[in-house]
């Protein structure tokens, strides 16, 4: 697993639940030293380890540690770079969802050796929509529940009202479907294109 992504879940759990659980979390999972190099490549077991550890230590769900990590990417101060990144996917909701396909490459563009697993959007008309995310190498790693909290994440920075549902995996793939209610429902986060001066 790429080291980003790891910085990412490291960062997430620091940032949420402190330093000292951090430690606790890599002392158990064995990280030396307790922090992820972002550059660097990782086994995906150590990957699974730490979510695992983290929520054992954290008395939740592996799905729902996932999911906040979705959540934190968007939303978090620390994390506006990437918010700004995906707020150039479009206007709106919509449009950002019809730009999910190209998120893997355009992730490429900036890291060549970033490999996230292919995310695919079907827009069943009607406003309804299934995001289908495919399985990241062969460690059993599912990023359906990050990306689940990311789209929560983003369409509360749109101002867009929309049921999200975990579908469940299928083969190596998950699906979330998407329904969306109403695109201008709240006012949204500002973000302009240009830099603020």
């Amino acid at each position: 697993m790429h080291g980003l992504i790891n910085r990412a879940m490291e960062l997430f759990l620091r940032d949420t639940y402190g330093q000292e659980a951090w430690e606790e979390i890599a002392r158990r999972a064995e990280l030396a030293p307790p922090e992820f190099e972002a550059m660097l490549d990782y086994p995906d077991a150590l990957t699974v380890d730490v979510l695992a550890q983290a929520a054992e230590l954290l008395g939740k769900p592996e799905d729902e540690v996932l999911e906040d990590i979705g959540t934190y990417l968007v939303s978090h101060p620390t994390t506006e770079a990437l918010r700004r990144l995906l707020r150039f996917s479009g206007a709106d909701f919509t449009d950002f969802l019809h730009s999910l396909d190209d998120l893997p490459a355009r992730a490429r563009l900036a890291v060549p050796q970033l490999d996230l697993p292919p995310v695919t959007l079907t827009d069943h008309g009607g406003q309804k929509f299934s995001v289908t995310v495919g399985q990241h190498g062969t460690g059993g790693f599912g990023f359906g529940h990050v990306v689940l909290g990311l789209l929560r994440a983003m369409a509360d920075d749109y101002g867009a009202l929309v049921l999200l549902e975990y579908k469940g995996r299928s083969g190596r793939a998950e699906t979330v479907e998407v329904q969306l209610l109403e695109t201008a429902f709240a006012s949204g986060r500002s973000f302009t294109l240009g830099a603020a001066g």
